[in-house]
């Protein structure tokens, strides 16, 4: 049998503390200054799928339970939290994975305790966990809603809201750290065209060739999103006039090298890419006017080109 409460007083109350916490939902197990399991109630069993038998008189660091973190880092043998607060008595919340008896992990949230004597020496240590399966599911939910929520779903882009984001981190780098950044404001030539002549189908197919080919310009770094339409706005940083001009050009190139294969022949199309360097006094519209001025620029030049406002 395991060894419950010891600093509890008589069987009726050592049975009452042990049906309370058998009844709980939670696991609950008891280690003393050695880390041997000295109580393990139904909860810890259902969870981890370890009968109270199976576990008694083991050791934690025996790696029964195998803990570990996201990173895959052995907690057990390596961090373990328990024995941290056996050491120094603080009170620790992490979230692991453990090893179920059957072999697969299941995600939990720990929560440790130490415990004291009257003379306020630590004599042992309880750690309550809890099965996190449902929470990790419900904040991947609203992680998948928020990124679905800035996504384009035709071009598989950021949308404007997206863009919206991404514009506040790169300002603020720019007013705190003076980290530059530009935009690129690009629009498919002649798309109404496209439209009228060949259907919405193809234009739709369009756009998705436009923004793969305009993603491959693009560094890791810079980001580009579907403005509306057939516009896009692209999100550079840590460039100098130079080099923003060299990305814009690249990215038209692309544009131009890509063609869409339709039973009359390849469909080929131009952007107008137009592009402001960044001030830390700008809001979105600010620097988004400003670009939109340039890629109509860019249309007056005779479409396919690039015009910036590198000042």
């Amino acid at each position: 049998m395991l060894t419950y409460f010891s600093s509890f007083e008589g069987s009726m109350q050592n049975d009452f503390y042990k049906d309370l916490l058998d009844n709980l939902y939670d696991g609950v197990y008891f280690v003393d200054t050695t880390r041997t399991i000295t109580y393990w109630n139904k909860g810890a069993e259902r969870i981890s799928g370890y009968s109270a038998d199976e576990v008694a008189g083991r050791s934690c660091a025996d790696n029964l339970l195998m803990h570990v973190d996201d990173a895959g880092n052995q907690l057990c043998t390596c961090g373990c939290p328990l024995a941290s607060t056996l050491k120094d008595g603080k009170l620790r919340e992490a979230e692991v994975y453990l090893h179920h008896k059957d072999g697969h992990r299941v995600p939990v949230r720990i929560r440790i305790t130490p415990i004291t004597d009257e003379q306020d020496i630590i004599t042992g240590a309880v750690e309550i966990f809890s099965d996190n399966a449902g929470q990790r599911e419900i904040r991947h939910e609203l992680s998948e809603m928020k990124h679905l929520s800035m996504l384009d779903t035709l071009t598989r882009l950021g949308n404007r809201r997206a863009a919206s984001e991404d514009f506040e981190r790169k300002i603020k780098a720019l007013r705190n750290f003076k980290t530059p950044f530009g935009l690129l404001f690009v629009d498919i030539d002649g798309f109404k065209q496209i439209n009228d002549s060949h259907g919405h189908e193809v234009g739709d197919r369009v756009l998705a060739m436009v923004a793969k080919s305009l993603t491959s310009a693009l560094r890791g770094v810079d980001k580009v999103s579907r403005w509306g339409g057939e516009e896009f706005l692209a999100l550079i940083p840590g460039v100098d006039a130079a080099r923003f001009r060299a990305i814009a050009e690249r990215m038209r190139r692309l544009v131009e090298a890509s063609a869409l294969p339709l039973p009359s022949g390849l469909l080929r199309v131009t952007v107008s890419v137009g592009g402001s360097m960044a001030q830390p006094t700008d809001t979105l519209e600010s620097l988004v006017q400003r670009a939109d001025e340039m890629m109509y620029r860019a249309k007056s030049s005779g479409r396919n080109c690039t015009s910036l406002d590198c000042a």
